[in-house]
């Protein structure tokens, strides 16, 4: 992808973190880029295009930064929490999947699709690594819910405080089944 494509798209999810699928116009984009409409519309031919390359670049970062994590060997579950907790704690704040996945019956399907594909292979991950589909879920849940929650008040402790506990929880309540999975000099996985 070219580095104006990549401006294009940068610009688009800042504005797409703070305000979703309708948070941005192909003009805005240009001047944040400092280019022209036109250019806009040769990279991206729809704001459709746009926000589901978007959300599919903004998947693949996700999916190799907890890669990258879980592959020291550390449990899932804070490796997710801290993911979030980092999307918290950054300039724009939140998640664009978590902002467009609240409207997602509103969104073109192009775009909905590839919000859906992020929360699932989030799940995907997560269930890879030893958790039930139901913690899976529930964790989800958990760490978008506190991250939109944060947001709106804007009160960050709020984060910590309900993920705190459910890290506790599934701690306490995790069958030898859902442990971590632990990395075989092979490169394979064998259980804890």
């Amino acid at each position: 992808m070219s580095d104006a494509a990549n401006a294009i798209m940068d610009a688009a999810e800042r504005r797409i973190r703070k305000g979703g699928f309708n948070g941005f116009s192909f003009r805005e984009i240009a001047v944040d880029v400092g280019v022209k409409s036109s250019s806009v519309h040769y990279h991206f031919p729809t704001k459709e295009n746009l926000a589901a390359a978007v959300v599919r670049r903004y998947t693949q970062r996700v999916a190799e930064q907890i890669e990258r994590e879980l592959a020291t060997g550390e449990d899932p579950v804070k490796v997710w929490t801290r993911a979030f907790r980092g999307t918290l704690y950054s300039v724009d704040r939140m998640c664009p999947c978590a902002v467009m996945g609240a409207a997602t019956g509103d969104l073109p399907p192009e775009v909905a699709v590839e919000v859906q594909r992020f929360f699932k292979m989030c799940l995907d991950k997560l269930v890879a690594e030893g958790l039930s589909s139901e913690r899976a879920a529930e964790l989800l849940a958990t760490i978008t819910g506190a991250l939109v929650v944060s947001n709106a008040l804007n009160d960050l402790s709020n984060y910590d405080r309900a993920t705190g506990e459910l890290v506790k929880a599934i701690e306490s309540v995790r069958k030898p089944a859902e442990a971590p999975a632990k990395k075989t000099q092979a490169g394979g996985r064998r259980r804890a």
